[in-house]
């Protein structure tokens, strides 16, 4: 699994408006970029509604929002849609980008639940990672960009 300090991997997937997504395209931004089991279980639900009642403060704080499970574009597009969700989420079905970032379970071969943040120039800043307690993803996001403001422009 990256660590801090650790330069993110590049990547390019296809987003529910079907247009690509590179994440390289996002430097001089931080990304909070989450990786979660699979989309419609409960705790993957309650992750992501957190990052989406809060994605207006993430991105008031610089911070822009993407989420990757090992879910088709398809299941994604469909999951965005039923939960209102207007960030990026990403499928990743052939699980490319789960394993550029070390995130597999090794025998169930989805992602563990584990967030980056990704300061602006594609470094990773801090890792968090917290199986169960689903809401802790949010909270320490929050926490950190609070605590570690992006320099003014």
């Amino acid at each position: 699994m990256l660590s801090v300090g650790d330069t993110a991997p590049d990547f390019t997937a296809t987003d529910c408006h079907g247009a690509t997504f590179r994440l390289s395209s996002l430097r001089g931004r931080r990304v909070v970029l989450f990786f979660f089991p699979k989309a419609f279980t409960v705790g993957c639900t309650i992750e992501n509604r957190a990052f989406r009642d809060n994605h207006e403060l993430l991105e008031g704080l610089g911070a822009e929002l993407v989420g990757v499970s090992v879910d088709t574009q398809r299941t994604q597009c469909e999951f965005a849609e039923a939960e209102g969700i207007h960030f990026s989420l990403l499928g990743d079905a052939d699980r490319s980008i789960s394993r550029a970032y070390d995130v597999l379970w090794p025998v169930l071969n989805v992602d563990r639940r584990v967030t980056f943040i990704l300061g602006a120039d594609g470094r990773v800043e801090e890792v968090i990672r917290h199986e169960v307690r689903v809401y802790r993803h949010l909270d320490d996001v929050l926490r950190y960009l609070r605590a570690n403001p992006l320099p003014a422009p």
